[in-house]
């Protein structure tokens, strides 16, 4: 088991955090059990109660699915309510495969800061195949499923999975995870690989954005990790840049401090985000033309991204979080 893995990006468009975590030692009587080892009507329940809940999704019945959830999550549903208007044409044409259910057990008298639950068995090395680490943190005591599911329909692939917190014989919504696990026809296994091309070719900036695309798309949700996400990140740290994200960029005598670059979909295509420092957005004529400034300086400095990425995106940032942001595509950054 990894003691820290980095931290990796999470778009927070596809995201809809919520207010449960997992505990962190033994000593708290933490338990977690998968697929037939949990007991049969508690993983009836589970499967039956997501079924339901994803029936509702599909049909756009965000009143039923705020009814049935936790109350922390009902009295802030707005984020789901989000995800499942932008996404209803998905959802009501999908197919959903569940994969076997996760059940975790947290004992306790109060939230648990830095929780872990280790799933299935582990070997000397750490994970194996058919194992999972969940690690969320402030996870009240009670009993949690997590239910993960493939859903394929013509706008694509993607994972839905739903956290369902135990309320007497009720399973209540605690979380709404609706991510894509493809872009343009490509899987995680495709990015990794492509990753490991751009390494051969000493791109190591791209391929360690792909390395961060393939875990994104194979990890259904950011706490959980599996074989595959951990070797990912022992494999990506041979190429993780020692600039990046700290860069300063400078053109037409002005200098511009990047806070954050990371990889996202857009359409069928992958851009490349870039975020920087602002005094002020609230021009946004002049702002505009920082945005273009700031894209063309990146790709001077990493021409390299011209294979690798359809577009960039530049977001100005000022001090209060606010942003202004601009696409070009990469053909006519010049």
């Amino acid at each position: 088991m990894k003691a820290n893995r980095g931290h990796f990006t999470v778009r927070s468009c596809w995201l809809l955090l919520i207010v449960v975590a997992l505990p962190a030692a033994a000593a708290y009587g933490q338990a977690c059990f998968m697929g037939n080892d949990i007991e049969l009507a508690t993983r009836t329940a589970l499967e039956n109660t997501a079924k339901r809940y994803f029936d509702m999704a599909a049909k756009d019945d965000a009143a039923s699915l705020q009814r049935n959830a936790i109350a922390s999550l009902a009295s802030n549903f707005s984020g789901v309510q989000e995800v499942l208007k932008d996404n209803q044409a998905t959802l009501s044409q999908a197919q959903a495969t569940p994969r076997p259910p996760f059940l975790l057990k947290a004992e306790g008298t109060a939230p648990i800061a830095h929780a872990e639950f280790l799933c299935g068995v582990f070997g000397k090395e750490g994970q194996t195949a058919n194992s999972a680490e969940f690690a969320i943190p402030n996870l009240p005591p009670g009993n949690y499923g997590v239910v993960i599911s493939d859903l394929s329909s013509q706008k694509g692939k993607y994972t839905l999975t739903l956290v369902l917190e135990q309320a007497s014989n009720d399973w209540k919504l605690g979380g709404f995870y609706l991510k894509p696990s493809e872009i343009g026809g490509h899987d995680g296994t495709w990015f990794a690989q492509q990753a490991r091309n751009y390494k051969a070719k000493g791109q190591t900036h791209n391929a360690w954005f792909y390395f961060l695309e393939s875990r994104e798309l194979l990890a259904p949700v950011s706490f959980m990790y599996t074989q595959t996400t951990d070797r990912l990140y022992d494999e990506m740290q041979s190429v993780k840049p020692s600039d990046t994200p700290n860069i300063t960029l400078t053109s037409g005598g002005k200098t511009f401090k990047v806070i954050d670059v990371f990889p996202v979909a857009v359409g069928n295509d992958i851009d490349l985000v870039v975020k920087y420092q602002s005094a002020d957005i609230s021009n946004t004529t002049q702002t505009f033309q920082d945005n273009m400034v700031v894209m063309k300086a990146l790709v001077a400095k990493y021409p390299e991204f011209r294979e690798a990425f359809g577009g960039i995106v530049a977001r100005a940032v000022e001090a209060s979080g606010k942003d202004y942001g601009s696409l070009m595509a990469m053909k006519d950054i010049k």
